[in-house]
């Protein structure tokens, strides 16, 4: 059994620069997808994936496509998260909120209500800006789901 490999949906995704730290520190590859605008890396353990951005869930589909099971995958779009604990991934999101087959559910259902309520005016919709707070959980969060998938690996 080879190794878990660090998947990130890296569409505006803040912790970039954090995963390429914490997946050297454990030797692990990564693999940034996305439909363009990712800055190239020369380091062998870094790989970016450009889909084509005519397809809205191209980068989704990708990630979906090459994950298995003891994988991490790192991204804060819910149905991408479901399908990839569908799968049997480490999933994570920006903030450091795992997501597991426990609380994909909750997550799934909470996201179709926000989204019925920006729909029907009843909730515009603004996100929380992204604090140093949610960098630091996101560090020790991906550290313990690394440190978890080599294990399972060993």
């Amino acid at each position: 059994m080879s190794g878990p490999q660090i998947l990130v949906d890296a569409d505006a995704c803040p912790v970039k620069d954090e995963v390429v730290r914490v997946a050297e520190r454990h030797g692990l590859p990564v693999t940034f997808v996305s439909n363009g605008g990712v800055r190239p890396s020369r380091d062998p353990m870094i790989r970016n994936v450009v889909v084509p951005k005519e397809k809205a869930d191209a980068a989704d589909d990708w990630i979906v496509e090459n994950a298995k099971a003891n994988d991490i995958v790192v991204t804060a779009d819910i149905p991408l998260a479901a399908r990839a604990v569908a799968l049997g991934a480490h999933v994570l999101g920006p903030t450091g909120r795992p997501f597991t087959p426990e609380t994909i559910g909750m997550a799934v259902a909470m996201r179709d209500l926000k989204q019925h309520l920006r729909e029907t005016g009843e909730s515009k919709g603004y996100n929380a800006g992204f604090t140093r707070e949610d960098r630091s959980r996101f560090l020790g969060e991906l550290d313990r789901i690394l440190r978890r998938a080599l294990r399972v690996a060993g």
